[in-house]
């Protein structure tokens, strides 16, 4: 079996990507910090697989402890890189505590990476490289642009040294995969998105919403050029996610890149509205949304939606959930999560 090192494996795309990764017989190894996350995680990927990966309490910021998992580990044929700060708002009101995390991190990842010999690198990138686009649907020759948010900067300033650490070291090679808007859970309802405090992603906060942990869901702007005057994006099943990063990883062990470094956009893509995500949960979980209709929100976007040719092709994949699967496991997550926690405080 192929030894795969997942950094944040025990957050919301990286545990979903270890389930996907053990069910293809890879060995995987997990490096998290569980500051955003619960070990408890890697007790649910086993109920899953019937797998326990190996877990490793590190934070990628510490170096040495580092450099000492990858002297023990050097036999990795891969490492997935999701361990990283996400939080847009957080990111703006403490920009430094990013930049020192996210970055610091990814540069002991890849000096320890160098060292030890671990020549593959998946690196979880975002849609926000792109910001406001200049045309639809995105696709990978689409122009990066100034980043909105110090969380975004940190996915493009990521992507440069990742693009200058493969051009400076030949046996080195790395695949940038941006993601859209991930949303859903593992139909099995064992793991799934559980944001520390309010929620910054819609989903989450529907479903909370709808389980009475929040008053109600604010939709920002109703009176953009849409079809219903909400904001557009494309929602991603994190399952069809994470069984793109187990297409990547196949794709460098068989030293099938076409290029030392390569970037693929991970969508449907399909742009949904805010309310067409809101009336596909009210069907699927039988529930009525209380929502308010409020202004425009500082930052937003209002269309995101990606061209998915070059992944379809290249990585021999493609989303196959529809908006309704989305809605309806996130809300299957969202009702067994609170049986979990309740079970976990009396543990």
């Amino acid at each position: 079996m192929h030894k795969i090192i997942v950094t944040g494996g025990t957050g919301y795309i990286g545990s979903h990507t270890v389930v996907a990764l053990q069910e293809k017989n890879y060995e995987v190894v997990i490096v998290d910090n569980l500051v955003n996350s619960s070990e408890k995680t890697v007790d649910r990927i086993e109920e899953i697989t019937g797998i326990r990966p190996a877990f490793f309490p590190i934070d990628m910021t510490h170096q040495e402890g580092l450099r000492k998992f990858f002297r023990l580990h050097a036999d990795a044929k891969a490492v997935i890189h999701f361990a990283a700060l996400k939080a847009v708002g957080e990111s703006v009101q403490q920009p430094l505590l990013y930049y020192r995390n996210n970055m610091l991190g990814m540069i002991n990842l890849m000096d320890a990476m160098l060292e030890f010999g671990v020549q593959n690198l998946v690196f979880s990138s975002s849609a926000t490289v792109y910001g406001t686009p200049d045309s639809l649907p995105l696709t990978e020759k689409n122009s990066t642009k100034p980043a909105l948010s110090p969380y975004g900067n940190t996915k493009k300033i990521g992507e440069d040294m990742i693009e200058d650490v493969v051009k400076a070291n030949p046996d080195f090679r790395a695949i940038s995969l941006r993601y859209f808007n991930p949303i859903g859970a593992h139909k099995s309802g064992k793991i799934g998105e559980l944001p520390s405090g309010i929620p910054n992603n819609l989903m989450p906060f529907i479903t909370q919403t709808a389980i009475g942990l929040r008053k109600e869901l604010l939709v920002f702007g109703d009176d953009y050029d849409t079809p219903d005057g909400t904001a557009v994006r494309d929602y991603i099943h994190v399952v069809d996610l994470a069984e793109a990063h187990v297409k990547t990883v196949g794709r460098m062990i068989n030293q099938q890149q076409k290029a030392d470094y390569e970037i693929f956009n991970l969508g449907t893509g399909k742009g949904s509205t805010v309310l067409e995500v809101i009336k596909s949960f009210e069907k699927t979980s039988g529930k009525k949304l209380n929502y308010r209709i409020v202004g425009r929100r500082d930052g937003d976007v209002e269309q995101m939606y990606a061209a998915t040719d070059l992944a379809n092709q290249e990585l021999n994949w493609k989303a196959k959930y529809s908006l309704d699967d989305m809605t309806a496991s996130s809300w299957n997550w969202e009702q067994k999560v609170r049986g979990l926690e309740e079970q976990d405080s009396f543990n």
